[in-house]
């Protein structure tokens, strides 16, 4: 004798139940529907029981529907597998027949002229040659539609009759390279296109396929793909119109950049990447065996820029950097671009005015381009440029404002690990002065404030070796320096800037005190020996300055290949 069907109205199911005690089906009909002939028990007032004539008259009438919909869902499928049978019969049909076709270029038509896509305005109405990537296709009603892209832009082009029938365009595949030929012209009235036009195309050929089926590129990356799936495929991902926009507006940054330097008399020079020194403490150095000698990738190219100061004026240099940290934060990369500008015979006002300048002027000039500010316009709709001028909160005036906002850090032992209560949970406390500021707790502070600030006045203890100090009272707990870091919304420090030590012995004693042996950068203490100046200068993350101005959630998506810790590839 079988098992009775169990049904819980309340509490059970029809697409997960399976009619037993522990997973009872939902309805009545349901269950007659799937066991005819089985006894059912229905459960009432927490106990099951045999359902009444007149609750089983109903259900019968339930599922004699559910009878019907399943012969009708039946005789659609069969219909539908009929049809994809049909179609599939006239596509290897139209495949065989496409065989036989054999496109040759007409010689009565005047010579095609090749061209970029970007170049494409001044062809219209004329016939062109042009090559590039399968970027979208659509094939509707024996109209196939290509949109091409070749780098520079995109082109809508259109293939019917012969040309659309040949066995390349009945196989076609996203990411093929083509190269098409026809007539430029522009859309119909109330059509749209990139940039305004399209092409007819009347010859064409296949320079390279791309694969199809499981292999085809949107079935090894699409939108719904894995970060670590997106960052082994980043050589594809780059192929997508908004990976391609972020690389093109840096490219972009990069020459507006340059332009505004250059103008400031400032002269671009290209330090070594390898080093034998460090800049910014040795325990984010990247070291190496270089002949049998020790050496590092460098942190930073500030100090070979300063010995540049006296025989070519003002430098500046666009250089990666490495840092050896082990930060998996949104901002952080182990190898970044990184712009450096040192400056003579400067005041610390006046260094954080050139800073202020160069970010000002180096956006008007993006947003004044029409291809740059189009593609900032596609990245960030709502961009705004930087009022000027820019906040200035000193390092005491930020912890005060931190402690008046309750933005509190996490407390930290002797050795820098994490104190945390009875719970697990960190222990949180104000801020003081002497703390290193934590980059979630700066970052909150700018957020909230919503403008660039320029964060200035760090205690010496948490600064770089080189910085000048500012003069204090004997007895001060203290000694600060004449440092900066300018803050973004959304982003947090994108440049790191300060005057240099100036004077001989007061860098000596920096070394000393830094426990760091002054004889390999005896060529660094020369420039305080031979003529010494006050001096200044900055270091900015380009990553950082894009993700600004982009939008972009992560540095990650601003650099052409990022590393990060564990990730040197592709």
């Amino acid at each position: 004798m079988s098992s009775p069907i169990h049904v819980d109205e309340t509490g059970g199911s029809d697409d997960t139940g399976k009619g037993t005690l522990e997973a009872p089906y939902g309805s009545l009909a349901f269950a007659l529907f799937t066991h005819p002939g089985a006894t059912l028990l229905i459960r009432k007032d927490g106990a099951y029981e045999e359902p009444t004539q007149s609750a089983l008259k109903k259900a019968k009438k339930g599922a004699d529907g559910l009878e019907k919909k399943k012969k009708k869902a039946e005789e659609l499928a069969e219909r539908d597998a009929l049809a994809k049978a049909q179609e599939k019969e006239r596509k290897e049909k139209l495949i065989e027949e496409s065989k036989k076709i054999v496109l040759v270029e007409d010689p009565s038509l005047p010579k095609a002229k090749k061209a970029k896509l970007n170049n494409l305005s001044e062809l219209r109405g004329q016939r062109v040659r042009v090559s590039g990537w399968v970027h979208r296709l659509r094939d509707q009603k024996e109209i196939i539609f290509i949109v091409l892209r070749d780098g520079t832009g995109y082109l809508q082009s259109i293939l019917t009759g012969k040309v659309a029938q040949t066995y390349d365009a009945l196989t076609l595949t996203l990411e093929s390279t083509v190269e098409l030929y026809g007539t430029l012209q522009a859309v119909p009235e109330g059509k749209t296109a990139p940039g305004g036009h399209e092409l007819i195309v009347d010859y064409w050929k296949v320079l390279g396929a791309a694969p199809g089926a499981d292999d085809a590129f949107s079935n090894r990356l699409n939108e719904k793909s894995d970060p670590s799936i997106l960052a082994d495929l980043r050589h594809l991902v780059l192929r997508g119109e908004t990976a391609s926009a972020v690389l093109k507006l840096r490219a972009a940054l990069m020459t507006s950049f340059r332009q505004t330097l250059t103008s400031h008399d400032l002269l671009e020079v290209t330090p070594p990447c390898l080093v034998q020194t460090q800049v910014e403490g040795g325990a984010t150095l990247f070291k190496l065996d270089y002949y049998g000698q020790p050496a590092f990738l460098t942190q930073s190219s500030q100090l070979y820029l300063e010995t540049c100061l006296p025989s070519l004026g003002d430098v500046f240099c666009v250089q990666e950097s490495f840092r050896a940290e082990n930060s998996h934060t949104r901002r952080h990369l182990s190898e970044y671009t990184h712009l450096e500008g040192e400056l003579a015979f400067i005041t610390f006002e006046e260094l954080m005015n050139h800073i202020e300048s160069v970010i000002c002027e180096t956006v008007d000039k993006l947003l004044a381009d029409p291809i740059s500010a189009a593609l900032i316009k596609q990245l960030n709709p709502n961009f705004t440029e930087p009022a000027r001028p820019f906040k200035r909160l000193s390092y005491v005036d930020a912890i005060k404002w931190l402690n008046d906002h309750g933005i509190q850090h996490e407390a930290e032992d002797a050795e820098g690990n994490v104190i945390k209560d009875e719970q697990g949970n960190p222990k949180m406390v104000d801020h003081v002065v002497g703390d290193d500021i934590a980059e979630a707790a700066e970052r909150k502070m700018t957020d909230i404030l919503g403008v660039p600030i320029f964060l200035h006045g760090f205690p010496a203890e948490l600064k770089a070796f080189y910085m000048k100090k500012i003069p204090g009272k004997e007895g001060d707990a203290h000694v600060f320096t004449e440092s900066c870091d300018l803050l973004m919304p959304g982003v947090g420090e994108i440049v790191g800037g300060s005057m240099r030590i100036a004077d001989e012995q007061e860098l000596i004693a920096a070394y000393k005190k830094e426990g760091i042996d002054p004889s390999p950068y005896y060529w660094f203490t020369d420039q305080r020996k031979y003529g010494t100046c006050e001096h200044g200068g900055y270091g900015l993350g380009v990553e950082r300055f894009l993700a600004w101005l982009a939008n972009r959630y992560t540095v990650r998506e601003c650099s052409l290949y990022p590393r990060w810790p564990s990730r040197a590839t592709p």
